[in-house]
């Protein structure tokens, strides 16, 4: 079941990627860049990495509002000039060749809670105390078996949200004339 939800939600993406690339108002490709970063934090929820899909939401969310108040003000509201249907078509085929070749490593995985899930989870209720010293296992595991990880998330929320900041700023520190 999450297998066929995890191609169909693929497939979205490739089709707002290419719409992304075939459009020619700036606004629709933006938008539609959105949709395949929307696309990719589901399908890190429905691979049960709920974290990393609350990271891509607040990267994206806040990339996504970036792009369109660059947008538009810049007062551009098309893209001139032919496309090049061929090399379009190469790249859809391409995509569509990966595609397949990675289907049978997808239909492989265990998107359930296996033997592998109850053994680790198992082992973290049982010897999470000992191990940590922290009463409260979420915190056990965010903090002391997962710390890199959690420590690698912040790093880039907190990146990504002065970053917002820095770009979406009024007015420069120093006038421009110095």
């Amino acid at each position: 079941m999450v297998t066929n939800l995890l191609i169909f939600l693929l497939l979205f993406m490739i089709i707002a990627a290419v719409a992304a690339l075939q459009t020619k108002n700036l606004l629709s490709a933006v938008i539609s860049v959105g949709a395949v970063g929307f696309g990719v934090s589901v399908a890190f929820l429905l691979l049960r990495a709920p974290d990393v899909a609350i990271t891509q939401i607040a990267v994206e969310v806040l990339t996504l509002l970036l792009l369109i108040r660059a947008t538009i003000w810049r007062g551009v509201r098309t893209v001139s000039g032919q496309r090049e249907v061929f090399g379009s078509a190469v790249a859809v085929v391409l995509v569509l060749l990966i595609l397949l070749l990675v289907l049978p490593v997808f239909s492989g995985l265990s998107f359930g809670v296996g033997p592998q899930m109850e053994l680790a989870s198992s082992h973290y209720l049982q010897q999470g105390l000992s191990e940590t010293g922290s009463a409260n296992i979420v915190t056990a595991v965010l903090l002391d078996y997962r710390a890199y990880d959690t420590l690698g998330e912040a790093t880039v929320l907190f990146t990504a949200i002065i970053g917002a900041l820095v770009l979406m700023r009024q007015q420069a520190r120093k006038p421009l004339e110095e």
